[in-house]
């Protein structure tokens, strides 16, 4: 039998798309039909398993998948024995508790003795017994933001990321749990071969993820402004420099943020930079 890393993908949403998005970046042909719940990838030993976000936690567990993709909430509610294996920095949001906006909230001392709605009851119970709260968890699925409004509940503890919902059913956050991202989570027994495959995967996405956000540039200087050029160029560890074939003047390369990038430019023109030549980055390698 083949030795394949088996990584179990979220079946549809955000969070498919962006992790299909970084394995292909990652060069891993993984060519997916419609309704197609096992896909095998043509030039990396791994093979997919398309499922329900919170079936993930146990199939690794389980060993069924060696691997998975996941939201880090679905991951600590779930509570099975897996590994963060990497942290993968999309699908961002936090866990917060929420009350009706009309309510003053004076501390978490208001939720004692109130119903609390949510779809994460072992997140919310372990929170509240940090804090020595004693209030009623009320579990359910779906649309947990109409609970408040329809008098299911006192309050609310939901996934959150722009707010948007809550403010369209007249609630308000009141209380960060936790920050939750895509992780990829593992089973913590894994053979040598699947982890040597897996370092392999990992290594691949990190050398996509750095290339994010970063430009190459290029561009020509009078050797007598170099030092001052240089300074103002925030690379990797400091620009290449390679003298031009016409006297006193050398190319020099180097990275930069997106963020910055015309900051930096116009400030390059201003110390006497010429034929500034900007290249996206795919991959970085170090």
């Amino acid at each position: 039998m083949e030795n394949k890393l088996k990584i179990a993908i979220q079946t549809k949403g955000r969070l498919n798309e962006d992790s299909m998005k970084l394995i292909q970046e990652a060069g891993i042909d993984l060519t997916v039909g419609r309704r197609k719940l096992v896909s095998s990838a043509k030039n990396f030993p791994m093979n997919a398993l398309f499922l329900r976000d919170d079936d993930i936690p146990q199939t690794v567990a389980d060993g069924v998948a060696d691997v998975g993709v996941v939201g880090e909430n679905e991951m600590l509610e779930k509570q099975e024995n897996v590994v963060i294996a990497k942290r993968l920095g999309f699908s961002k949001c936090r866990l917060s508790l929420a009350i009706p906006k009309s309510l003053d909230y004076p501390g978490v001392d208001f939720f004692k003795g109130k119903k609390i709605a949510t779809s994460y009851p072992v997140i919310l119970k372990k929170f509240l017994d940090e804090n020595n709260i004693n209030a009623e968890i009320h579990v359910i699925t779906g649309s947990v933001e109409i609970a408040p409004g329809i008098g299911l509940a006192d309050a609310i503890f939901d996934i959150v990321s722009s707010g948007s919902t809550l403010v369209s059913n007249r609630l308000k956050e009141v209380e960060v749990v936790i920050q939750s991202e895509a992780v990829l989570i593992a089973n913590p027994n894994l053979s040598s071969e699947k982890k040597e495959i897996l370092d392999e995967l990992i290594f691949r996405m990190e050398s996509v993820q750095r290339a994010e956000g970063k430009k190459y540039i290029l561009l020509n200087s009078p050797n007598n402004k170099i030092q001052k050029i240089a300074s103002l160029l925030p690379g990797m560890k400091s620009p290449t420099i390679v003298p031009l074939a016409q006297e006193g003047w050398s190319s020099m390369h180097s990275v930069i943020e997106e963020d910055d990038f015309w900051e930096v430019i116009g400030n390059l023109k201003k110390a006497g930079a010429e034929g500034i030549l900007v290249i996206p980055i795919e991959k970085m390698i170090f």
